[in-house]
């Protein structure tokens, strides 16, 4: 099965869909929020993330993406207090996705936050992001990601619909909402 495609991705976001997700939650008292999924991802690559955090949302995940849930962030100031902010989003959380694009090797926030909800939750998973169409046998991970599952779309058997796994490897998978819900990936 095909990884998500930043050309997949790229369709699925709009500068006037980001700014009206953007607007919902602006309007909106913030403090208690809770999340499924705390997406960590490079913001060069804010339009594929923008599609797998529309994607995630379409299936009634609530996803969290720092940009577009706490727009008011200033990326360029980081403080105690924004740290403190994210680092409460990600206690809030009950998982962490890492969505491996090609900005993502040079981000110093996704090995912090990866850290930070692999040490409190162990509920950390890759979401690939290809540049273009390869199946998983070619998607390699590199060293500490290893330790972590990665994400696929595919077809339950007897079904047209398409689901969204986590897999350790190809014979050992969980379908994503028994994941975040705290079942761990079983051999088949």
């Amino acid at each position: 099965m095909p990884l998500f495609t930043s050309d997949y991705l790229r369709r699925q976001s709009s500068e006037t869909l980001i700014t009206e997700s953007k607007r919902l939650f602006s309007s909106q008292d913030k403090s208690n929020l809770k999340f499924d999924i705390f997406l960590s991802h490079s913001y060069l690559d804010r339009n594929e993330v923008f599609g797998l955090y529309r994607e995630l949302s379409s299936m009634g995940y609530l996803v969290y993406v720092d940009w577009i849930v706490d727009s008011d962030l200033d990326r360029s100031n980081v403080t105690k207090a924004s740290a403190e902010l994210i680092r409460n989003r990600m206690k809030n959380s009950k998982s962490l996705l890492l969505a491996i694009s090609t900005n993502a090797a040079i981000s110093k926030w996704m090995p912090w936050e990866l850290g930070y909800v692999d040490g409190n939750t162990n509920r950390c998973a890759i979401i690939p992001v290809a540049q273009n169409n390869v199946n998983y046998n070619t998607f390699e991970r590199v060293e500490y990601l290893k330790l972590y599952p990665y994400l696929d779309r595919a077809t339950m058997m007897g079904s047209q619909d398409q689901k969204i796994w986590v897999n350790e490897d190809t014979n050992t998978y969980v379908l994503l909402e028994q994941w975040i819900s705290g079942t761990n990936p079983y051999k088949r």
